[in-house]
């Protein structure tokens, strides 16, 4: 029901995914989704505040490339379980409140974002589960206990190779994803004059609604 704005966003809170010279991205120039560079594991808004969280995602494509961007996609639900099965203290660890921070990001005028500490899986109000997550190696900061270490490799050696539970695919015009904000990444891609990618992008602080049973 309620979309994610903040400021990469149009004025809708809808933001166009697309590679455009910089004079026409502005801001978006410094961002990778804005670029046709891969992207590594991740969960959408892991760097909100807690009130800002964002559960649902719906991405829809208008235009694919040339070739690349294909996707790959993993319930989170199932990453937790994988982890919890081969160590509890895995989830317990990823849990904690710290366990990984986004550190603030400055502008010209001073800090843009505060600092984001949170944990990497939470349950909200009704008992779902959550993941906050990015597999990225720059501006990340991970609590440097043993426990939290080795959790993390053991959901980087998870992401690494395909699981029976992996989708993968590419988004063809017309084609849509709509999403509990599960684990997915891209590849990168390589455009034409007459293939250029464009997908429009909607976050949401809402899980989809459940039909009843």
């Amino acid at each position: 029901m309620h979309l994610d704005s903040h400021w990469l966003t149009d004025d809708d809170a809808i933001s166009p995914i697309s590679v455009l010279g910089a004079e026409q991205r502005g801001e978006r120039k410094d961002f990778i989704p804005y670029t046709d560079k891969p992207i590594k594991w991740h969960t959408d808004g892991y760097y909100n505040k807690p009130e800002n969280t964002v559960r649902g995602l719906l991405l829809h494509c208008v235009e694919s490339a040339e070739s690349g961007g294909d996707n790959q996609l993993l319930d989170h639900e199932i990453a937790y379980i994988l982890l919890r099965d081969e160590n509890p203290d895995h989830i317990r660890a990823l849990s904690a409140s710290d366990a990984m921070t986004v550190p603030a990001r400055h502008d010209a005028a001073g800090v843009a974002r505060a600092e984001q500490p949170g944990p990497v899986f939470s349950v909200d109000g009704h008992g779902f589960l959550h993941m906050r997550y990015t597999a990225r190696s720059v501006n990340i900061v991970w609590r440097a206990d043993a426990a939290t270490q080795a959790a993390l490799a053991a959901l980087n050696r998870i992401l690494s190779e395909p699981t029976p539970w992996t989708l993968r695919g590419r988004l063809e015009p017309g084609m849509g994803l709509v999403c509990n904000n599960v684990l997915h990444d891209r590849s990168g891609f390589v455009e034409t004059p007459s293939r250029r990618r464009l997908l429009f992008r909607a976050r949401y602080h809402e899980r989809v609604k459940a039909s009843p049973v």
